[in-house]
């Protein structure tokens, strides 16, 4: 590629001619003795003689020759040295692969200082794997994992960092041997039998890389495994920096799905940092389902509605406020073989689970008729709703916004929506047959403007309890001060 011509001499061990292969990059070479110069300057081994071509002469610069050893073969185990015009010979690569030594040989600061050269970072590694593998293929792995969240962690074009190396020669970066949800992770994985001049084709659909891939992968999810257990600090160090990426196996990773799950840890309605474990050991009497809340914000599902019926009871409630927690939670999961249950999908039952306080069930309270309620909040809503239900979730509030249990949910509904890569359905509204606003709707006068008002004002609640702005935010606000002004008057009367 660089060259326009190529002279190879070379003599071999114990024999006293010199042979020259040439080429010229055409159609064949040319083979011959080699002449008394060549012979006093070969005495054993080979010369590679590159005629550089004009445009290439840029690799005849020392910092040039010194940057491509230093990429591609400063690893391997023959030292390489560079002749200046003046001055003495000096090598230019460290022949010497940390990866291909045994752990016994090595120091915590061996470590460091490869993760550093490796990686091109500053931090500490919160994980380091070292290993060798042999058997049906032979490969040596050392893995880091930062400490500290890189500036391009998500973006699109970011891709893994482990370097792939053949016997010790660096082939690519870029060869994808981890999966996504693992991006974070830099180091070096160097096969023994992978070909020198593999290709970025073969790469993709070798069968050999791809069972290296499955291998390390769930090697490293072991090791953060074992990490969690034995060494919490970093671990924590870990999820803080890269939880949000390693929720992304739970969606991508089936196979490793119960692992990924038992991995995280989760802001809950009890505390910061609770595993799956913890949340089942902590379940309340008769409760057999893992809840969860998707939002945008933690302030906001704090104060979410759809908690109270949960709250009443002492029911821990995950709070997933992630963009990826929208995703992962779209799919049927269950922890320990109990289900994972959205609080803002589907009907919910918990009149299995015990009030914490018997004494503020409301279920002597005086309730708005259900069957004529519904009628008449259905006739107003018409199309903005899918449907009107009594709601077994709410305990304070008036209404709230939910999602079909076989759609998506109306988080994902809401991601996708800014993305422009679905439509957004109409919700199913849930009302609270015992609060006084419903309540009033049921005794206000059917087809009036103030029952019109009153429904649409129990929507437009639900919206903005929700984190959304009413459809028409200026009829809201219409809307809003007519029913003020109303009842500022009765009042005055």
């Amino acid at each position: 590629m660089v060259a326009e011509k190529i002279v190879v001499v070379s003599r071999r061990a114990g024999e006293s001619d010199v042979w020259t292969w040439t080429s010229s990059g055409g159609a064949g070479f040319e083979i011959a003795h080699g002449s008394e110069e060549d012979a006093a300057r070969v005495v054993r081994g080979t010369e590679i003689v590159l005629h550089l071509k004009e445009d290439a002469k840029k690799y005849l610069e020392t910092h040039q020759i010194e940057r491509i050893v230093s990429a591609y073969s400063d690893n391997i185990q023959f030292p390489i040295f560079l002749v200046p015009e003046e001055g003495e010979p000096r090598q230019i690569n460290s022949a010497s692969a940390l990866w291909q030594r045994t752990k016994s040989e090595l120091k915590p600061e061996d470590y460091q200082q490869a993760y550093k050269s490796i990686a091109g970072a500053f931090d500490e590694p919160a994980m380091t794997l070292h290993y060798r593998a042999e058997g049906r293929y032979s490969y040596a792995v050392l893995l880091f994992a930062p400490s500290t969240k890189p500036f391009d962690l998500f973006e699109p074009s970011r891709k893994g960092r482990v370097k792939l190396y053949v016997r010790r020669v660096f082939i690519t970066d870029d060869a994808d041997l981890l999966p996504a949800y693992l991006r974070f992770v830099r180091g070096v994985i160097d096969s023994e039998d992978l070909p020198l001049n593999i290709s970025r084709e073969m790469l993709q659909n070798n069968p050999q890389l791809m069972q290296i891939r499955k291998a390390v992968t769930g090697r490293v999810v072991s090791e953060i495994e074992q990490l969690a257990d034995k060494d919490a600090d970093n671990f924590d160090k870990i999820w803080e920096a890269f939880g949000i990426v390693l929720k992304e196996g739970i969606y991508e990773d089936f196979e490793r799905r119960d692992k990924l799950l038992a991995l995280s840890r989760f802001s809950t309605t009890k505390g910061e940092k609770r595993s799956l474990k913890q949340y089942i050991a902590d379940f309340k009497p008769n409760q057999t389902e893992i809840y969860f809340l998707v939002g945008d914000s933690l302030d906001r599902l704090k104060s979410n509605p759809r908690l109270e019926a949960a709250a009443a009871r002492g029911i821990e409630v995950l709070l997933l406020t992630d963009p990826v927690d929208a995703f992962w939670t779209s799919v049927p999961l269950e922890f320990e073989g109990k289900p994972l249950k959205s609080l803002s999908q589907g009907d919910l039952n918990f009149d299995l689970i015990p009030l914490l306080d018997e004494h503020k069930d409301n279920k002597d309270e005086a309730a708005a008729d259900e069957a004529t309620t519904i009628a008449v909040i259905k006739a107003s809503l018409g199309e903005r709703v899918t449907d009107v239900k009594a709601s077994t979730r709410l305990t304070t509030s008036a209404s709230c916004l939910v999602a079909d249990s076989h759609g998506p949910s109306r988080e994902l509904e809401r991601i996708l929506a800014q993305q422009n890569r679905g439509m957004r359905s109409r919700p199913i509204l849930e009302i609270n047959l015992r609060h006084p606003f419903v309540t009033a709707i049921s005794k206000a006068q059917v087809g009036s403007k103030t029952v019109d008002d009153l429904c649409l004002l129990l929507l437009e609640q639900a919206q903005i309890l929700d984190g959304e702005l009413p459809e028409d935010p200026a009829a809201f606000a219409a809307r809003l001060n007519r029913l003020v002004l109303q009842g500022v008057g009765e009042k005055g009367a």
